[in-house]
């Protein structure tokens, strides 16, 4: 997962089933967001379903994603707990921009953009992230990456390798 993933070229009946399957397994997983390198598939998308600062709900696809996050007085941190499917159960403070701006291209190339502040905000940098070669941990300090290593390694007993294609 620590690699820059294939870009999206083809727009066709493979990647609206690789959409659809991500989306499922992101569900079965009670997950808010899910890209394609955490189910072993080099490209560059992934699915979410996030509430806003609002609670508002999103939902969407972005393929090829690029972040537009604040600069100088308009950014601001949100310290809050992050995780990811790929540590399931395991959290901590990551800080990052409490506004994000993802564009991109949906299942027919056609563009897309989400925006969005709180939860929604932390989605959709950190699954841009996943696109780019980047996990979560690998913005934490090495003290908090040990914890959540530690943390996810006391879980893994209630997460086997088939999680979540079969239920806990």
């Amino acid at each position: 997962m620590h690699r820059v993933q294939r870009q999206v070229e083809d727009f066709d009946e493979e990647l609206r089933t690789l959409a659809a399957d991500m989306t499922a397994t992101m569900y079965a997983a009670d997950g808010v967001g899910l890209a394609a390198c955490q189910i072993g598939v080099d490209r560059a998308i992934f699915v979410f379903d996030c509430p806003d600062d609002q609670g508002v709900a999103h939902q969407g696809v972005v393929c090829n994603p690029v972040l537009y996050l604040p600069e100088g007085r308009d950014r601001k941190l949100d310290d809050a707990e992050e995780g990811c499917l790929s540590l399931p159960g395991a959290f901590i403070g990551c800080a990052r921009p409490d506004y994000a701006r993802v564009t991109g291209h949906g299942l027919t190339g056609e563009p897309v953009t989400f925006e969005g502040r709180g939860l929604l905000a932390r989605c959709l940098q950190h699954e841009t992230d996943h696109t780019l070669g980047t996990v979560f941990g690998d913005r934490l300090s090495s003290r908090a990456r040990k914890k959540l290593y530690k943390q996810a390694d006391a879980l893994a007993v209630d997460y086997p390798p088939e999680w979540p294609a079969e239920s806990r």
